[in-house]
């Protein structure tokens, strides 16, 4: 299954952590390599926003308290999950946010090994895994960093200028962050040395561990 027109790979970011939960999401839809959708917004808090938070993401509990919870967006999150791999940049931090809303999504393949299904919101297409594996001499993963190392910061703020609202088009912003991660694995995929990539060994490269890395091996890493 190769990342295609016929296979949409959808790239989140959140903001927020485990107190306050999820502020602001941003989702970018991939499909054929470029950019075919894209979703933000804000929502309702579920515990305490602190001064060092806000000093981060620049989201205010009194700003947000009339927001819908990210509760919500069960039907959209599940959907997309049964539509494509899901991707982030160290998507640990977005895998375990979603568990602590829903702990599983609806069964949906299992975009690892084709023609199986499972009940759980990963494995994940992780570019803070995939660009310090491949490409090591840019560092460990910082998203900036990397933007500014491969050359993307004017195509991200171009695309932030379409995509994202007028007061959050820099990082630590949801959809902008999501913007630029997308765009990472765009660049990646662009690359003749991986233009026969898969999604399933997209996903195996994505897992650190060597034994879940094991478990999601089907045939060759490419083809």
């Amino acid at each position: 299954m190769k990342p295609g027109a016929e296979q949409p790979i959808h790239f989140l970011d959140f903001e927020g952590n485990a107190t306050s939960g999820i502020l602001e999401f941003g989702v970018v839809t991939l499909r054929d390599g470029e950019i075919a959708a894209t979703r933000t917004r804000l929502c309702r808090p579920k515990g305490r926003v602190t001064a060092e938070d806000t000093a981060v993401h620049g989201l205010r509990a009194e700003t947000l308290a009339g927001e819908a919870p990210f509760a919500d967006e069960w039907e959209y999150f599940a959907g997309l999950r049964e539509n494509g791999p899901l991707a982030a940049h160290f998507a640990h931090v977005e895998h375990h946010l979603l568990k602590s809303v829903w702990t599983y999504p609806r069964s949906a393949p299992d975009f690892a090994r084709p023609g199986k299904t499972a009940a759980d919101w990963g494995p994940w297409i992780d570019t803070g895994r995939l660009y310090p594996q491949l490409f090591p001499q840019l560092g460990d993963g910082k998203l900036e960093e990397l933007i500014t190392a491969v050359g993307l910061q004017s195509e991200l703020d171009a695309q932030a200028a379409v995509h994202c609202p007028a007061d959050r088009r820099h990082y630590h912003c949801a959809l902008y962050d999501a913007l630029a991660g997308a765009l990472l694995l765009r660049a990646l995929l662009s690359r003749p040395e991986f233009a026969e990539a898969t999604i399933p060994w997209l996903l195996q490269m994505s897992t650190l561990d060597g034994g879940k890395r094991d478990a999601l091996q089907q045939g060759d890493l490419f083809g």
